[in-house]
């Protein structure tokens, strides 16, 4: 017991100082400027508590500048709120995964500057945009200043992509939650940075649905039968931040990460 809790440390502090070094560059932002058309409180704050907007075209406006609820959480640990034994890792994926945090997770791809995927990107401490239009979202992500597609104009995911970073996303309405069905990832990226692995096989489904101004649930689903045995489903959540916007992160202009992962 004691072994493990030390090798648990060990990987917990070597993620925690990456995410450290996210989170400090997420605390650079533009100067506090007032958006527009949002409710706000008689003291001029954005109300975080009045109910979601819609829309022209009628559907919920998702719009705005996010960061994960709990910024470490489910970044380190997509499973967190499950029992190791409900996580329906294959054997072969058990073994990588448990091999990663024997390894203090020091082949991450954040290590090497390298994009996070789907759902891994859904918890990076460093914001994102969330530009929605009628027949296209845009998830604008501060870290990597790399950019998300979601195609809500009706067209169906690829039948043959080209297996990216980020994948290939499309997104539906069903009542008052968006869905967006994501393929095409390159099996590349862990699912969190504990090292929960994905397979080029890995669908994952998002369900967005915005409560109130300040909050927004996310459901996520991944179904990769090549890790897992089944699907499985996890809860999320972002907070609004108010009357800021995203700035630009280049990972690789000041990367210190590398020479402090040791792993085996």
């Amino acid at each position: 017991m004691i072994r493990t809790l030390r090798k648990m440390l060990c990987i917990s502090m070597a993620l925690v100082a990456i995410v450290l070094s996210v989170t400090a560059v997420a605390s650079a932002q533009w100067d506090p400027y007032p958006w527009k058309r949002v409710p706000r409180t008689p003291d001029g704050k954005v109300d975080l508590n009045a109910s979601a907007q819609s829309t022209p075209y009628g559907k919920p406006d998702l719009s705005g500048f996010w960061m994960p609820d709990d910024p470490v959480k489910h970044l380190l640990n997509l499973a967190a709120d499950l029992k190791p034994e409900d996580v329906p890792l294959k054997p072969w994926a058990r073994e990588l995964y448990n091999r990663r945090i024997e390894n203090n997770g020091k082949d991450h791809p954040g290590v090497s500057c390298l994009p996070s995927g789907i759902p891994e990107k859904d918890n990076i401490p460093d914001g994102l945009k969330l530009v929605q239009t009628e027949d296209l979202v845009l998830l604008l992500h501060e870290s990597r200043t790399i950019y998300r597609q979601i195609f809500t104009d009706g067209r169906p995911l690829p039948k043959n992509p080209q297996p990216t970073w980020m994948g290939y996303s499309i997104g539906h309405w069903d009542k008052n939650t968006f869905v967006v069905e994501t393929i095409g990832q390159n099996g590349k990226t862990w699912l969190d940075m504990r090292g929960l692995p994905g397979t080029e096989a890995l669908r994952v489904i998002e369900r967005f649905t915005r409560p109130k101004i300040g909050h927004m649930d996310i459901e996520v689903t991944i179904d990769d039968p090549e890790a897992y045995t089944k699907p499985w489903t996890v809860k999320l959540a972002w907070a609004l931040q108010a009357d800021t916007d995203l700035i630009e992160s280049i990972c690789e202009e000041n990367n210190r990460d590398p020479a402090h992962m040791v792993g085996r």
